[in-house]
């Protein structure tokens, strides 16, 4: 397996272990819509949370705005509105981003807002 891979791996392990010591809980990894993938849905309160990571090597972070591409944004939304309907989820939606470089880790919750990419 490719490095990145495996960076990616323990990046998302790490971000399992951060949200459920945060009080989520943890419904689905790597869950799969068509071609692509959702990092990690999750369940805190009243909210279904899609949680996107992005592991790096180094401490460089990009701008948030541009980590997330918007055709990746659209398949999330895509993507979790089949989930909800595929399980009979009635609750809201929130989209979050988790940096993480070797230990440090910066959450982002409601990173985007869905209706802008409708």
């Amino acid at each position: 397996m490719a490095n990145h891979n495996d960076l990616g791996i323990k990046g998302e392990k790490k971000a399992t272990f951060f949200l459920e010591q945060n009080g989520y809980s943890i419904l689905e990894h790597n869950w799969r819509y068509h071609k692509n993938e959702i990092d990690i849905i999750a369940k805190k309160g009243q909210y279904i949370v899609v949680v996107e990571v992005k592991t790096r090597s180094t401490d460089y972070f990009d701008e948030i705005t541009q980590v997330v591409s918007n055709k990746q944004k659209r398949f999330l939304i895509e993507a979790i509105n089949n989930y909800i309907e595929e399980k009979n989820i009635n609750l809201e939606v929130r989209f979050d981003i988790i940096f993480i470089v070797d230990n440090k880790i910066e959450h982002f919750e409601n990173a985007f807002n869905p209706f802008d990419f409708v």
